[in-house]
C-alpha cells in the first residue's frame, strides 16, 4: 500500500509538472512571443530552463501537439501552430495580482450595482450630468430629419461639431483646422486606432509610471513592449526619459498633459519644452491624451499648442463631463495622418457615429454647457478639499493638492498593501482602486487613487475607516504616510 502511495503522488507531482510546461507554452503563444509557424524552444533546452527532466518537456509537447497548439517536424523540432489559440488580452500581462488587476477595476466598476459606491472609477456621478440639456438635445434629435436617424455619418465625422472644436482648441493654442479632426467612437477608440495605425507587434511603447491603466491593457492587446517612465508632479522625469529613448527606443509616448490620470499633476512648461526635444531627436511621437481638460480652472500647457502637431497627436472625448453613454471622442493630427486614419477607420467601424455626435454637438452649442462645466469645477474644488481633509484624518496622505479635477493619488499608512484594502471594501459594496493597477513596475502597492466626486456618501469613508482599523487595530499605532 505504501509502495502505491509513493506511486500515486509521483503521477501527480509529474502531471503537475507536465501541466507547467503546457501553460509556460499557452502563454507565450497568447502574448505572441510565440507567433504562427515559429520554432519552439528545443526540449533539452526548455528542461534545462525549467530545471525539469527532458521526459516530462516530451510528454508536454505530444500533448500540445494531439490538441493541435504546436506540430512536429522531424528531425527539426516543434512549431507553433497557424491556428494558434486566441489573444487572452489577460494571460499577456503580469499576474502578479489578477484578483485586483486593471480588468477587474474596470469590471466591478462598470457593472456595479445601484447600492455600490464606486471612489476608485473614473467618472462623475450621473446626479452631477447635464441631464436636462441632453434630454432637450434628445427630443431635438427625435425631430430630426430621416438621414440623420438612419444614414451612417461621415468617416470624418459631423462637420458642425468638428468645426466646434476647431474652436475650441484655438483657446488652448492648438491650431487645428476642421479637417485635421477626425471624430471616434471615444478616447479609447482613438488611442486604438493609433495603435493600429502606428505599431507594428513588438514595438516600444512609453507609459507614465503610473498611469491610466487601461493604457496597459490596449497596449498589451495590441502586442507592444510596454516601458514606463517615473512620473513627478511636473511631468515625466526626463533623466529616465532620456535614458528610456537611449535604451529602448520606442515607437509611441502616450500621457496626459494636462490633469494626469492617476496623480492629477500637470505638465510644466520647462518638462515640455525638454519632452519635445527629445522626441525630436529619437524621432518619437506622442499621443496626448486630454480626456480631463474641461475640468481645468486654468489650462495647462499643451505638447500639441508647441508642436504645433508635428510629431504630437492630441486626443480626447466627452464622456466624463458630458455623458458616457453618448460615446464619442476625436483625434487631432497633421493632415496626412488624417488621411491615413480615415481609411483605417473606415476599415474597422465604416461610418462614424452620427446619432451620438448629433448629440454632443447640440448639447455643446446649448449655452448652458459652459455654465455646467463652471459649476462642475467648482463642485469639485470643494470635494477635493473635503476628502483631501478627511482622507490625512485616517492617515492617508495626498501625494499633491490637484489645482484641478476629481482625482487624488494618496499613500497609505505604512505596511498598508492597497490591494488588500480594495478586497476588503469590495465585501462592503465599496469599489476601490490600488496603486499597482496603474504602475507598471508594480512599485505603487501603498497607494491609492480616489475619486473625489464619489465619495460624498458617508459610508465610503466608514468602510475606509473600518479597512484601515482592520490592517491597524486600535490599540495598534497607526504611522502617517509621507508623500512620495
Amino acid at each position: 500500500m505504501g509502495e502505491r502511495l509513493i506511486q500515486m503522488v509521483e503521477h501527480g507531482v509529474r502531471q503537475t509538472r507536465i501541466a507547467l510546461v503546457m501553460d509556460t507554452i499557452r502563454q507565450r503563444i497568447a502574448g505572441r512571443a510565440l507567433g504562427p509557424g515559429a520554432k519552439l524552444p528545443s526540449v533539452r533546452s526548455l528542461a534545462s530552463s525549467l530545471k525539469l527532466s527532458p521526459a516530462t518537456v516530451v510528454e508536454a509537447y505530444d500533448r500540445l501537439a494531439a490538441e493541435g497548439v504546436i506540430f512536429s517536424r522531424p528531425g527539426s523540432g516543434f512549431y507553433v501552430a497557424n491556428q494558434a489559440l486566441p489573444f487572452t488580452v489577460a494571460e499577456a500581462g503580469p499576474r502578479t495580482d489578477r484578483a485586483v488587476d486593471p480588468f477587474w477595476v474596470s469590471r466591478q466598476s462598470l457593472e456595479a450595482g445601484e447600492d455600490d459606491l464606486k471612489p476608485g472609477c473614473g467618472w462623475l456621478p450621473q446626479s452631477w450630468l447635464p441631464n436636462d440639456a441632453l434630454r432637450r438635445a434628445l427630443r431635438k434629435l427625435a425631430r430630426a430629419g430621416e438621414g440623420t436617424l438612419g444614414d451612417y455619418g461621415s468617416p470624418l465625422g459631423l462637420p458642425p461639431l468638428r468645426q466646434l472644436l476647431s474652436r475650441r482648441m484655438a483657446e488652448k493654442g492648438i491650431e487645428a483646422s476642421p479637417d485635421q479632426i477626425m471624430l471616434t467612437e471615444s478616447g479609447t477608440q482613438s488611442i486604438d486606432l493609433l495603435c493600429r495605425f502606428l505599431l507594428e507587434p513588438g514595438d516600444t511603447v512609453m507609459v507614465d509610471d503610473p498611469c491610466y491603466f487601461n493604457f496597459h491593457a490596449l497596449l498589451r492587446a495590441h502586442r507592444a513592449k510596454i516601458v514606463g517612465v517615473p512620473y513627478t508632479p511636473a511631468g515625466p522625469d526626463v533623466e529616465a526619459f532620456a535614458h528610456i529613448l537611449r535604451e529602448h527606443r520606442p515607437r509611441l509616448y502616450i500621457t496626459n498633459s494636462g490633469i494626469h490620470n492617476p496623480t492629477g499633476a500637470v505638465l510644466s512648461p520647462v518638462i515640455a519644452h525638454k519632452v519635445l526635444k527629445l522626441a525630436d531627436q529619437f524621432d518619437l511621437t506622442i499621443v496626448e491624451d486630454d480626456i480631463f481638460a474641461d475640468f481645468e480652472h486654468i489650462p495647462a500647457p499643451r505638447l500639441a499648442a508647441f508642436d504645433g502637431l508635428d510629431r504630437v497627436i492630441h486626443i480626447g472625448s466627452f464622456s466624463k463631463t458630458l455623458s458616457a453613454s453618448a460615446r464619442c471622442g476625436f483625434i487631432i493630427a497633421k493632415p496626412d495622418w488624417i488621411e491615413g486614419l480615415t481609411d483605417l477607420k473606415i476599415a474597422t467601424s465604416f461610418g462614424g457615429g452620427r446619432l451620438a455626435a448629433e448629440l454632443v454637438f447640440n448639447v455643446m452649442s446649448d449655452g448652458g454647457y459652459r455654465k455646467h462645466l463652471e459649476a462642475t469645477r467648482v463642485r469639485l474644488s470643494k470635494a477635493m478639499r473635503e476628502a483631501s481633509s478627511k482622507l490625512k484624518n485616517l492617515g492617508v496622505t495626498p501625494w499633491l493638492e490637484p489645482q484641478a479635477g476629481m482625482f487624488l493619488w494618496c499613500q497609505l499608512p505604512e505596511g498598508v498593501d492597497a490591494a488588500d484594502i480594495a478586497r476588503s471594501a469590495l465585501k462592503r459594496k465599496v469599489i476601490l482602486a490600488p496603486g499597482n493597477v496603474f504602475s507598471l513596475s508594480q512599485s505603487a502597492t501603498g497607494f491609492m487613487r480616489f475619486n473625489v466626486s464619489q465619495m460624498l456618501d458617508a459610508q465610503v469613508w466608514d468602510v475606509l475607516e473600518e479597512t484601515l482599523k482592520e490592517r491597524f487595530p486600535p490599540n495598534v499605532s497607526r504611522p502617517h504616510a509621507t508623500a512620495g
